[in-house]
């Protein structure tokens, strides 16, 4: 096993889209999304070999942070935008879709508590060293799979419906719902 420390990522990035490209602006979320999972998965892979050393204790609040404030801010942006606009469409298999993503982030929430609760333990400095945290590896996969669905299907799809003022107040939204003017 690799004795690989962790280097806490920088969390406060600008996104590389503002609010008046609300799809855009989603698919940066996306790009926080997977620097927050592969330090996660760092996180994993240190915790046998150091335990919860102060490393261990800074990546678990920056994981926490963002899991705990930006990406339920997210999941609500396309629950509200993008999910209704699949529905919308009258096509099946993105009204399947939309329904996938949906119970997606029911079961992402219920199984954010679960490695939520690890990652408390992490920061107070109460994981054993030779202790591995098996739940972030299908965490990750089933989180990588819905951006995967989302990108490629769900995003393209529900911006042919979401034009001109509708888009503009999608952004607004967005922006408004987390004190942005």
């Amino acid at each position: 096993m690799s004795t690989q420390t962790i280097s806490p990522l920088t969390l406060h990035r600008a996104p590389a889209a503002g609010f008046d490209e609300p799809f855009a602006m989603l698919g940066a979320c996306h790009e926080r999304v997977e620097r927050m999972l592969v330090l996660l998965e760092r996180l994993a892979a240190h915790l046998p070999v150091h335990g919860a050393d102060a490393q261990a204790a800074s990546a678990a609040r920056d994981v926490m942070r963002y899991f705990d404030q930006a990406a339920p801010k997210h999941h609500e942006d396309e629950e509200l935008h993008v999910l209704p606009a699949l529905r919308a469409s009258g096509r099946p298999e993105l009204v399947a879709l939309a329904v996938r993503l949906h119970d997606d982030h029911e079961r992402m929430s219920a199984a954010w508590a679960g490695l939520r609760a690890s990652l408390v333990e992490i920061e107070q400095g109460r994981w054993p060293a030779g202790a591995a945290w098996p739940a972030v590896a299908p965490y990750a996969a089933a989180y990588r799979a819905h951006i995967d669905a989302e990108n490629e299907t769900a995003f393209p799809h529900a911006a042919e419906g979401i034009v001109g003022a509708a888009r503009e107040a999608m952004g607004k939204e967005m922006a408004a719902r987390r004190g942005v003017r």
